[in-house]
């Protein structure tokens, strides 16, 4: 079974579960982007690029607010899944959230979101359909599997691509945090608020400095804030 994290967020209701799966070296991405485009409902997920996503908490807000608005019959995609993928954009084009948020051609790290009713946190239904889940993104999933959390989600982060994509300048003129997912030219491990992965100094390594922590952690908030302006709007 791969390791699949259910959790129940605050401020949602209890009887809506979510679970977390990431695959690491994928290896059938186009087979995924094949089940999208047909509107295959057996694959109804939430499928994003790990490089994209900073943090859980990134994550989390973006499913946060897609559930809120889903509860508020406000969606502006077509499904649940859909606005998950469109509540990371800090703008309200749809079309451009999935071009940089969502799986690609070219992912090689896929985080898998899906939502599914239960009757509390750890019921029988719960764990039915956690199993479920997990079942079917063994049998169609191709890769590694890893167990989503601060550390995996920090190493595969593109911290210069996310700031470009946010726009907000990271790496300029300097080094830059980055993980495995990044194009920094340094490795080194560290744990702070919103990731697992290292500074990277004007030498190219690091080893999890301060100002690593710091810089993701001041990006972290900025971009909360950026999703939560565009929600608003």
């Amino acid at each position: 079974m791969i390791p699949l994290t259910t959790l129940h967020l605050a401020h949602l209701p209890p009887d809506l579960a979510v679970h977390i799966a990431l695959c690491a070296d994928l290896q059938n991405a186009a087979f995924l982007r094949q089940q999208l485009l047909a509107g295959n409902a057996a694959f109804e997920y939430a499928l994003l690029d790990a490089s994209s996503i900073l943090s859980p908490t990134h994550l989390h807000a973006a499913i946060f607010r897609a559930a809120t608005d889903a509860a508020a019959g406000r969606l502006k995609s077509h499904n649940l899944h859909a606005e998950i993928v469109f509540a990371l954009s800090a703008n309200n084009n749809i079309a451009d959230s999935f071009r940089k948020f969502g799986l690609t051609a070219h992912t090689t790290n896929l985080v898998i979101v899906k939502l599914t009713p239960a009757s509390g946190a750890a019921s029988a239904a719960e764990r039915a359909a956690a199993a479920a889940v997990g079942a079917h993104l063994e049998a169609q999933v191709r890769g590694r599997w890893e167990r989503f959390g601060e550390a995996s989600c920090g190493a595969m982060a593109d911290v210069g691509r996310i700031g470009g994509v946010y726009k907000l300048g990271v790496g300029a003129g300097r080094g830059r945090v980055t993980g495995r997912g990044g194009r920094g030219s340094g490795t080194g491990t560290g744990r702070g608020r919103g990731s697992a992965s290292a500074s990277v100094g004007e030498s190219g390594t690091g080893t999890g400095s301060e100002g690593g922590r710091d810089e993701r952690a001041e990006m972290e908030v900025t971009i909360l804030g950026l999703m939560a302006l565009r929600g608003a709007a």
